[in-house]
C-alpha cells in the first residue's frame, strides 16, 4: 500500500488506491466502483490538516490538487475548482482588484477544504474569522456517484452542514465564494503582560481592530496584532510589511527553533535562545510590521509543497471570550508547571486568535459566542505529543471547543463536551447522504460515535 503525510509529516495514511482527480469524471468513476476503489473514500487538497480526518487506511485517496481552475470571477463571487489553493485564487483576485473576505494564512488551503473544514483567522471588524462562512455554493459528488449543487439562496440549512462536512457528506469539486473590493489595511503590533492583557481585554476589544496575538508564555508576554480596513488611505501599499512577517513566521522562525532543538543538548540553554528569538521577534513586531497601508491578500503564505527546515506543526482549542481572561492566566501557569513535572516545553511560541460569534456552520467553534483560541507551535520536538494528549485534557476541563482538522487527539468525549447536540445532530444528517459509510474512515466514525 502507498504511504501518504500530512504537510508536516507526522499523520500517515496507507490507501489501498490513490487516484489523481483530473475532472468530476474521475470522481464518479471511483465512487460508482466500490470493488476497484474501496472505501473508505477520502478527498486532500495540501494536506495541511493536523489530525487524521483525510486518512484512508486500506481505501481510496483522492488528491484533487489537478482540479485547480478559476470558472467564474464577478464583481461579488469567485466560483473555483475544488483543488486550487488559496493563495493563487486570491492573487489572481488582486489583479483584478478584489480580495477574499478571510486571508488565511495557510495559502496551500484547497478550495474543496475551504468550503468544507474549519479554518482559523482573526475576524476583522464586522466579519466572520472562518473561509467557509462566505462559502455561499458547494458543487459535490455523492456516494452514489450522483452530482449535488447546494446554494446559500436555495438550501441554507444544508449549506451550514456541508461548511462543516469535511468531506464526508460527498467530494467537493467546486465552490463559490463570496469577495469583495480590496482595500488598504492598516496593521501594527503591541505587547503586554499575560496580566495586563488578561485585564484588558474589554478595552482592547473596543478599540474595533481584529485581533492575532503572539504568546510568549515563558516570558509571560504577548504581542497582539491589530487589523483595520483604513480605505481613505491613499497610495502604493507597502507589501514589504507582510514579506518580512511571512519570513520571520515560516522561515527564519521554524528554522531557528529546530537547528536549537538539534544542535543544544542541555534544555537550559536551549530554551535560553529560543526565549531570545522571541523577546528579538517581538520587537520585530513592534516597530517592522507597521503600515497604515497594507493589502490583506499580501498576509497569505506560500509554503512549499513538501516541507523542508521551516516545517512546523500546531494545535488549537478555541474557548469563550468572555472566560479568556481567567483561561489564559491559568494556562500560562499550567504550561510553566508541564515542564517543570514533565521536563518538555514547545519549542516555538503559541499565537492565537480572536473570532466573531459565527453560526455559519453547525460544528463552528464560535458558535455560541465571540472566541479566543491558544495553539501551541512546535517543529515536532520529543514530547510534543505527549503534551498535545495533556493539553486535550486540560482545554476540555476549561470549556475549550476544538477543530477536527486542526486539534491533534481530540477524543469523542472531548468534542460531544464541546459541541453535545450538535456533533449527533451532524452524524444522522451526514448517514442521509451516505448511508452505506463510503465517506467514513476510523477518524470520523469515532468522533461520530460510530466506530
Amino acid at each position: 500500500m502507498p504511504k501518504v503525510t500530512n504537510w508536516f509529516g507526522d499523520v500517515v495514511s496507507n490507501p489501498k488506491v490513490v487516484v489523481e482527480a483530473g475532472s468530476t469524471k474521475d470522481i464518479v468513476r471511483v465512487l460508482r466502483d466500490p470493488v476497484n476503489f474501496p472505501s473508505p473514500v477520502r478527498a486532500v487538497g495540501s494536506n495541511h490538516s493536523e489530525t487524521a480526518c483525510a486518512a484512508a487506511d486500506g481505501g481510496t485517496l483522492i488528491k484533487m490538487r489537478g482540479m485547480n481552475r478559476i470558472l467564474e470571477i464577478t464583481g461579488g463571487t469567485v466560483r473555483v475548482e475544488a483543488g486550487a489553493i488559496l493563495i493563487d485564487v486570491a492573487q489572481e483576485l488582486k489583479r483584478r482588484g478584489l480580495q477574499f473576505f478571510v486571508n488565511t494564512e495557510i495559502g496551500g488551503l484547497t478550495i474543496g477544504s475551504a468550503a468544507c473544514a474549519g479554518t482559523k483567522d482573526a475576524s476583522m471588524p464586522g466579519e466572520f474569522g472562518q473561509v467557509s462562512s462566505y462559502c455561499i455554493g458547494i458543487k459535490m459528488v455523492l456516494a452514489s456517484g450522483k452530482t449535488l449543487e447546494a446554494t446559500e439562496s436555495a438550501d441554507p440549512d444544508l449549506m451550514r452542514l456541508l461548511r462543516c462536512s469535511y468531506g464526508t457528506f460527498g467530494v467537493v469539486t467546486e465552490a463559490t465564494f463570496l469577495i469583495r473590493p480590496i482595500q488598504p489595511m492598516e496593521v501594527f503590533h503591541e505587547t503586554f503582560s499575560v496580566k495586563e492583557f488578561a485585564s484588558r481585554l474589554p478595552e482592547l476589544w473596543a478599540r474595533g481592530y481584529s485581533m492575532m496575538y503572539y504568546l510568549f508564555l515563558f516570558d509571560e508576554r504577548v504581542t497582539v496584532e491589530f487589523r483595520k480596513y483604513n480605505p481613505k488611505t491613499k497610495g502604493k501599499s507597502e507589501e514589504h510589511v507582510w514579506a518580512l512577517r511571512n519570513y520571520l513566521w515560516s522561515q527564519a522562525g521554524p528554522v531557528t527553533c529546530a537547528r536549537a532543538e538539534r544542535d543544544i543538548a542541555n534544555k537550559v540553554i536551549r530554551y535560553k535562545v529560543v526565549d531570545a528569538y522571541g523577546a528579538l521577534w517581538r520587537v520585530n513586531l513592534e516597530t517592522l510590521i507597521q503600515s497604515k497601508n497594507t493589502l490583506a491578500p499580501d498576509q497569505i503564505i506560500r509554503y512549499p509543497e513538501v516541507a523542508g527546515e521551516g516545517r512546523y506543526t500546531f494545535s488549537l482549542w478555541a474557548f469563550p471570550e468572555e472566560t479568556f481572561a481567567t483561561v489564559l492566566p491559568r494556562y500560562t501557569k499550567w504550561v510553566k508547571n508541564y515542564y517543570k513535572t514533565k521536563g518538555y516545553r514547545t519549542n516555538m511560541l503559541h499565537v492565537g486568535y480572536r473570532i466573531a460569534q459565527d453560526r455559519n456552520s453547525l460544528l463552528s467553534y464560535s458558535f455560541q459566542g465571540n472566541a479566543m483560541t491558544i495553539d501551541p507551535v512546535s517543529t515536532g520536538n520529543q514530547g510534543w505529543w505527549e503534551f498535545l494528549a495533556a493539553y486535550n485534557d486540560w482545554s476540555s476541563d476549561q470549556g475549550g471547543i476544538p477543530l477536527p482538522n486542526q486539534t491533534f487527539g481530540v477524543t469523542r468525549a472531548q468534542a460531544v463536551r464541546a459541541l453535545g447536540e450538535r456533533l449527533d445532530a451532524m452524524a444522522v444528517k451526514r448517514a442521509e447522504f451516505d448511508p452505506g459509510g463510503r465517506f467514513l474512515n476510523s477518524f470520523f466514525r469515532e468522533l461520530l460515535g460510530l466506530s
